[in-house]
């Protein structure tokens, strides 16, 4: 029977720490060792939980919702750091997001891997949150759309459906005809990626690059921070 290894994109395929840095930093380089990667989860805690009060993905492609989601998301996670935004300086923010979010490059080993699992037949996708067209702009950017096929490619706003919801992977399951208990999804976010995929009864491996603590109750199938440590568990 044939096995599939589906991938999360944002901050698991590439590192989406460095887009937020660069927008950010002209609001924080006068403070001493700025904490960037808790001021990135907390933007990335807001960023799901407003779009979740403003419909989810499959709404926030363009308009005056999506706008607001964007600069709030940067308000309030920098707020936490003391760091206050006026609506212009958040729009500014998201401005300088937008123009670097797409000058992005895989993780060392991220296509290889990819490449090699597919020689070995593994049935290879992604299964990534957000809009749709937004959301392909970064697949392009990677050049992921060269290596994997369209069909197995899955972003949550064309669906509707966005992670932890466990129905985008059964969704999945009905598309390849391959069972949860033959897939594996590989994630960062422990909310979206380990929660969603296990409560569909996937295994799945904890892209860790952050190292952060595990929550109970989950029984992964590995726990990694980089692309070796991967390879050595799916091959």
């Amino acid at each position: 029977m044939n096995k599939a290894v589906f991938f999360d994109v944002d901050d698991t395929l590439y590192d989406h720490l460095i887009p937020f840095r660069k927008a950010v930093y002209p609001w924080t380089e006068h403070i001493a060792h700025f904490p960037y990667e808790k001021a990135y989860h907390r933007m990335r805690y807001y960023s799901d939980m407003l779009s979740l009060e403003f419909g989810g993905a499959g709404q926030m492609e363009e308009g005056d919702s999506t706008d607001l989601m964007r600069r709030k998301r940067f308000q309030l996670a920098l707020e936490e750091f003391d760091v206050l935004l006026t609506e212009q300086e958040a729009e500014e923010i998201q401005q300088l997001y937008l123009a670097c979010q797409f000058d992005i490059e895989c993780f060392d080993g991220a296509r290889e891997l990819i490449l090699e699992l597919q020689q070995k037949g593994y049935v290879v996708g992604l299964l990534t949150n957000g809009a749709e067209a937004h959301q392909w702009k970064k697949i392009r950017a990677l050049k992921l759309d060269e290596i994997i096929p369209l069909s197995r490619i899955f972003v949550s706003g064309t669906y509707g459906i966005d992670k932890p919801d466990p129905d985008i992977f059964r969704l999945i399951n009905e598309r390849i005809d391959i069972p949860a208990a033959q897939c594996t999804y590989i994630g960062d976010s422990w909310r979206n990626d380990v929660i969603g995929a296990c409560h569909a009864d996937w295994n799945v491996i904890w892209f860790n690059h952050r190292e952060l603590e595990q929550e109970a109750g989950i029984t992964l199938l590995g726990d990694v921070k980089d692309y070796a440590e991967l390879r050595a568990i799916l091959l």
